[in-house]
């Protein structure tokens, strides 16, 4: 599939679930130049933690708190990219050579463009990636997305992906890269 306009569920970790958060859902959306991604979120909000709007900027370990996550590795190679995007308009990328061989890329012309709101039974997030900068994400390959969310409450966390293939939540295994996106036409 070139694009994924449908919204897939994504299911919890066993390990927890948070019975304030009903469902997560995502979708990728790909084109020779950007991917777009979004997440929604549906449930109580008052019992989730969500980072307040701030000015975009790179920051780390956003998955501490709420946030969206989407991981991109070209079919068939060990490297990989994780995108991170907070509802407070914090992002991260960090490039991986294999799993979790690798750092975050603190280069502000990489900066996703995010979009957020919220009503109180639902969080939508929008984020904008332009791959001029990711020389192998923008070649006509088919790449593996792996889609996930860390959901911080009041009660813990819980974890959200496409697939959990570990006992223990792991957004880098590559068994969680199920979604394939094929090369853009255009």
């Amino acid at each position: 599939m070139a694009n994924v306009r449908r919204w897939i569920n994504l299911t919890p970790h066993p390990s927890a679930r948070v019975e304030a958060v009903h469902a997560v859902k995502a979708r990728a959306l790909r084109s020779a130049t950007e991917l777009r991604i979004g997440f929604r979120l549906y449930g109580d909000l008052s019992h989730i933690v969500v980072p307040p709007p701030a000015a975009p900027r790179i920051d780390t370990e956003l998955w501490r708190h709420t946030c969206f996550e989407t991981f991109v590795r070209v079919d068939g190679e060990a490297g990989y990219y994780e995108f991170n995007f907070a509802p407070s308009g914090a992002w991260a990328i960090y490039a991986f050579s294999g799993y979790r061989a690798g750092g975050p890329l603190g280069d502000e012309s990489m900066r996703p463009e995010i979009a957020v709101r919220a009503t109180p039974a639902r969080l939508e997030l929008d984020a904008l990636v332009r791959l001029e900068r990711v020389a192998e994400l923008r070649r006509a390959a088919r790449l593996r997305v792996g889609l996930s969310a860390v959901l911080e409450s009041r009660g813990g966390f819980s974890y959200w992906a496409l697939c959990h293939p570990m006992e223990r939540p792991d957004f880098h295994h590559p068994g969680g890269f199920t979604l394939l996106l094929e090369p853009s036409k255009a």
